[in-house]
């Protein structure tokens, strides 16, 4: 039997110690509550000033790991950015703020609201960013609440929604509101997405729709949820839009907005193992019968070799062309699923007609003749010309002949139907399997990996993908004691 080398052993050591993979039963935000659970939370980042690598921008530059990354842009003002990431190590969720059109960017804690009972905890997990046409920034995620289960244990005492309100662009938070609480340890919220009406002409323009699931009966009836705003988030308005009976079997649901204030959401069904739809017509306050964008063949996750410790997760992310071009009205959304030869893909598929009908799904990627996996997309279509960009995990530029090795890459097209030559956007590859035979060890995971999704948003032609980068995982940062940045925020603009 082949020996191991004295980091590699001490890597794989490290590694066990967060191993942790999605699945139905556990939420996604489960390995950051085991982390915080052992460990406590690290002390606070205070203010951070991002740094420029080549093209690529650190966001974050910050001890620890940051990951699973979102980000949104301010049309009144579009060299405003706004992004969020979870922290791995410590209690808040991040948000980030640009004002120079992502060249730099500042950071800053978002609120958190007391703890439950004696010696209770809580933190914050999986962000979630929209700008309304007034320049206000909201900023969605759950709050995880745990404390002491009896003796010599912790238990999750319960979750509930958060969409915190900025009016400077992202500088700070100063609002918070706290909604749907659901308690329990199989009673969870996860996975919200939020998106806002930014249409002029809409009888429900700036309205906020945040969708989330609430697995095994969480919130009340369990299924996937949407809340809905039409005060500038101060209140919401709850109700279920699946329709499934019985406890929720849907995960990944994203919200977004037609042209003319069309609700649409869609979503993983991984019980009917489709990509599911839903529709509103009146501001969300009621929802058509659930019906299918695709079938697919993977579930929920799939284990591949670039997601050790975790599998890559199954969910559509999806925008309307709101251009005034050929395709206005155009809805388009993007999955993961395998591929012919055993790998992941990203598939898209189109509807023109407000999703009674949708495309034959076709892959978003370049179809190489080698093994290549592809993961955690997103997508934006351009309203100033109708461009689709999708940006996605890549180990084409894989070394390790084991598809360990990532890259971001994004895949533009002009209709929503046909995608041409994807490009590269990260200038380094992160490896996130293993060591690379550097000690410390430059690639472990640390407790998240990539997390379950990364980010883009497009507007004037420039595309600004969002994702956790490695490559500067042991390198030093003032502050950082024995813990260097492990896992960045990295953003690009592509023009």
């Amino acid at each position: 039997m082949r020996k191991l080398s004295l980091s590699l052993l001490l890597c794989l050591v490290a590694s066990a110690a967060f191993a942790q993979t999605n699945n139905t039963n556990d939420p996604t935000w489960w390995d950051k509550y085991q982390y915080l659970k052992n460990n406590g939370s690290d002390p606070a980042s205070g203010s951070t000033t991002s740094v420029t690598v080549g093209s690529n921008v650190d966001v974050s530059n910050e001890c620890g790991p940051q990951s699973e990354t979102y980000i949104t842009l301010n049309t009144a003002s579009p060299r405003n950015l706004g992004a969020g990431s979870n922290e791995i190590f410590r209690d808040p969720m991040r948000g980030y703020s640009s004002t120079d059109g992502g060249k730099s960017w500042g950071g800053v804690d978002l609120p958190l609201p007391d703890a439950i009972g004696t010696n209770g905890h809580r933190f914050g997990s999986d962000p979630t960013l929209a700008f309304d046409t007034r320049g206000n920034l909201y900023y969605g995620y759950i709050v995880v609440f745990f404390g002491n289960g009896g003796p010599n244990s912790v238990s999750i005492k319960g979750t509930e929604m958060a969409v915190a309100k900025s009016t400077d662009g992202g500088k700070t938070y100063p609002t918070v509101t706290y909604f749907s609480f659901s308690g329990g340890e199989n009673h969870f919220n996860d996975k919200p997405m939020i998106t806002t009406d930014t249409n002029p002409g809409s009888p429900f323009r700036d309205n906020v729709y945040i969708a989330w699931d609430a697995a095994l009966g969480g919130s009340s009836s369990g299924g996937i949820r949407l809340a809905r705003s039409s005060d500038q988030g101060a209140t919401f308005a709850e109700t279920r839009i699946d329709s499934n009976n019985g406890p929720g079997l849907g995960i990944g649901a994203q919200p977004f907005v037609g042209t003319n204030g069309e609700v649409y959401a869609a979503w993983n069904d991984f019980s009917a193992n489709t990509i599911a739809f839903t529709r509103s017509f009146d501001g969300g306050a009621t929802w058509d019968t659930q019906s299918v964008i695709s079938s697919k063949q993977i579930p929920f996750d799939i284990r591949i070799p670039a997601e050790q410790f975790r599998g890559a997760l199954v969910y559509p992310a999806c925008d309307v062309d709101r251009s005034s071009g050929a395709h206005r009205g155009r809805l388009v959304c993007s999955w993961m699923d395998l591929a012919g030869n055993g790998t992941t893909d990203i598939f898209t598929s189109f509807s023109d007609d407000q999703g009674s009908n949708w495309s034959v799904s076709t892959p978003a990627t370049d179809q190489l003749p080698f093994a290549v996996d592809r993961f955690n997309q997103w997508l934006s279509t351009d309203p100033t010309n109708g461009v689709v960009n999708v940006s996605f995990y890549d180990t084409r530029n894989d070394t390790t002949g084991a598809r360990f090795m990532t890259d971001t890459y994004l895949s533009r097209s002009s209709d929503g139907a046909t995608f041409g030559g994807n490009i590269r956007v990260s200038t380094e590859s992160s490896n996130e399997h293993d060591c690379d035979g550097v000690f410390p060890c430059r690639s472990i995971n640390y407790g998240n990996q990539q997390g379950d999704y990364e980010g883009i948003v497009a507007y004037g032609g420039a595309a600004h993908p969002v994702w956790t980068d490695s490559r500067k995982n042991q390198d030093p940062l003032p502050g950082c004691t024995a813990r260097g940045a492990m896992e960045e925020v990295f953003t690009a603009s592509v023009k």
